[in-house]
């Protein structure tokens, strides 16, 4: 016969592994609507740009179960799922909601990052650039999901406990991802940052550079400061 603390912790093992399975396999087919949003985005483009050999490049690569890639004339896209599965910390604001207070379980939640990088990054293997976090999406074992992020990422998508990550949600959310790199531009680093370079650094360019490149490297804005 079980000792009672036994049994208490085989109930504690079994009801948080299935919440975290359910939560791991909302996030997991919610990450997949977001595949099929870029998808269809790269069949649309192609379709309408088949024909014109000016077109901007654009490029989408599914690159296994938990990541996609995708170039858009000189901006990149990384869309990865994260397998392990998080709470909020107790100081995060949709902790004081009611939608989490009526029910604990609501605040865990899968983690899908949106990363934005230079194309030229990755064509010409440039190992020091750096990518910038733009959006992260959490779902939880509802599939309500929860957005944080830059201006268009974030902004629209902060009704945690409202709307469930669908199709069409999925599109929109791509597409705001997209338009804020878009507009998020290349400036020119601060001159001190790059006033001294060593001979090393000088020869190594022949086989991949070493000068760090970042939208906002050295640099920071009022714009990106009230976005967060």
């Amino acid at each position: 016969m079980s000792a009672p603390y036994i049994t208490d912790l085989f109930e504690v093992l079994n009801s948080k592994g299935r919440l975290k399975q359910l939560v791991y396999s909302n996030t997991l087919e919610s990450f997949k609507l977001l595949k099929k949003a870029v998808a269809d985005l790269n069949s649309e483009y192609r379709k309408k740009y088949s024909q014109d050999p000016k077109a901007i490049p654009f490029v989408y690569e599914d690159r296994g179960e938990f990541e996609l890639y995708l170039q858009f004339a000189g901006d990149v896209l990384i869309v990865s799922m994260h397998t392990n599965i998080f709470e909020f910390s107790r100081y995060h604001e949709v902790m004081t909601t009611s939608y989490i207070r009526e029910d604990k379980e609501r605040s865990y939640c899968g983690i899908i990052n949106i990363y934005n990088f230079l194309s030229d990054s990755f064509k010409y293997n440039r190992m020091n650039d750096i990518g910038y976090l733009i959006g992260r999406i959490f779902i939880n074992k509802d599939r309500h999901y929860f957005i944080e992020g830059k201006r268009e990422v974030g902004l629209l998508y902060n009704s945690f406990g409202s709307e469930i990550l669908d199709e069409q949600v999925a599109r929109k959310i791509i597409e705001s991802a997209m338009l804020y790199a878009i507009s998020f531009d290349l400036l020119t680093p601060p001159y001190d940052s790059l006033k001294e370079i060593s001979l090393g650094e000088v020869k190594s360019m022949e086989e991949s550079y070493t000068l760090k490149t970042g939208k906002r490297l050295g640099f920071k804005f009022q714009a990106d400061q009230a976005d967060g």
